[in-house]
């Protein structure tokens, strides 16, 4: 298992560097490594929704069909590079269904030593497990499709649900962990909270949290002891830092 950073938490590049580049694109990829990232996220759908058809990088289908997404292999090509030899990877699969062909690829390009698969969805990342017991894997919370807090129409609801969701979920995170089902939380920052990071450190685990765009917001979490922060402008880091 990877170890966090003795200066603070891995600094993550959403989509490599959405906010500077593109995401999911090589240009992006390219930004996040220059702009000094432990681990760069990358989205990979598959081109049907039934698990058929060419992998692709896009976070979704709205986004696969805005543009010509990256085919996974070539994403997987490019970061396999040596420029990219120390750079971890996350690669997020963002619904059932092709979750073993992702493992393929990456068995392919030797890649599975410094990657975490992570994945909304409990069962995919179980059947991940069943087929490749040590490649890491990250529980991605809440599942949801977009951030409903910042919609006027459904914050006030969406805060009330997390309200509860925030109570529960340090208990189901550190059974988890702690049955080896996964070896990392992915949180969205929302839900972080004290007894979530005693949780995951009690279960043996990490927690990565999504997806930070503040430098004050960087800051806090860096302070309460997270292990890796997600962002789309990993300049933010540096600014952070001051």
């Amino acid at each position: 298992m990877a170890t966090r950073r003795e200066s603070g938490p891995r600094r993550v590049g959403h989509k490599g560097a959405a906010h500077i580049e593109p995401g999911n694109t090589l240009a992006s990829f390219d930004a996040a490594l220059s702009h000094g990232v432990d681990m760069i996220e990358l989205d990979v759908l598959c081109e049907h929704r039934g698990g058929e058809g060419r992998l692709l990088v896009a976070h979704d289908y709205a986004d696969m069909r805005s543009r010509e997404p990256l085919e996974l292999w070539h994403a997987l090509d490019h970061l396999a590079g040596e420029r990219f030899a120390g750079i971890e990877l996350d690669v997020d699969v963002k619904i059932p269904g092709y979750e073993l062909r992702v493992l393929d690829a990456l068995r392919a390009h030797e890649l599975v030593p410094r990657t975490l698969i992570s994945c909304m969805f409990p069962e995919s990342l179980d059947l991940i497990r069943a087929q490749e017991p040590e490649l890491r894997l990250g529980w991605s919370v809440p599942r949801v499709r977009r951030d409903y807090t910042t919609d006027m129409l459904t914050a006030i609801p969406a805060l009330a649900v997390l309200t509860g969701y925030r109570a529960m979920l340090p208990r189901r995170a550190r059974a988890a962990l702690l049955a080896g089902r996964f070896d990392a939380i992915m949180a969205h920052w929302r839900v972080v909270t004290r007894g979530l990071i005693r949780a995951v450190a009690d279960g043996g685990g990490e927690l990565f949290v999504w997806t930070v765009d503040d430098a004050r917001q960087i800051e806090r979490l860096t302070a309460l002891g997270v292990d890796g922060i997600i962002t789309n402008d990993p300049r933010l880091f540096s600014r952070s830092s001051r």
